[in-house]
């Protein structure tokens, strides 16, 4: 009896083992999988960051602020902080380079917290 006892627990043991490696195996599975998610939105960012589409229009919300001295919109600020890829063709562009390159414009990007482009 004591063999039949003695293999049982060790069977047991066996298998508490079997269990905990399983366990160990689906958590480094979780884990791998988590890291390769974040790993694919971290690279995927700065590409999502390239496809803005540059059009001026996008800013006629900060208008009023450029013109007046009234303070910018939360759209206006999100919308400056979108087409901030696009600032320094606006600044290069003749038609657009004295509203862009204006005080009022200057106040804006900086209550927004947007830098002002150095082209």
């Amino acid at each position: 009896m004591y063999r039949s006892l003695s293999s049982l627990s060790l069977s047991l043991s066996l298998f508490i083992a079997s269990v905990k490696k399983l366990r160990m195996k689906k958590a480094s599975y979780v884990v791998l999988c988590a890291v390769a998610v974040v790993a694919m939105l971290l690279f995927e960012a700065p590409l999502m960051a390239k496809a803005v589409t540059c059009s001026p229009l996008q800013l006629s919300s900060c208008i009023a602020a450029i013109t007046s001295s009234a303070p910018p919109s939360s759209t206006c600020c999100t919308k400056l902080r979108e087409q901030r890829p696009c600032l320094c063709g606006y600044l290069k562009d003749p038609n657009l380079r004295q509203y862009v390159n204006s005080p009022g414009a200057r106040k804006v990007a900086s209550t927004c917290g947007v830098p002002f482009p150095s082209c």
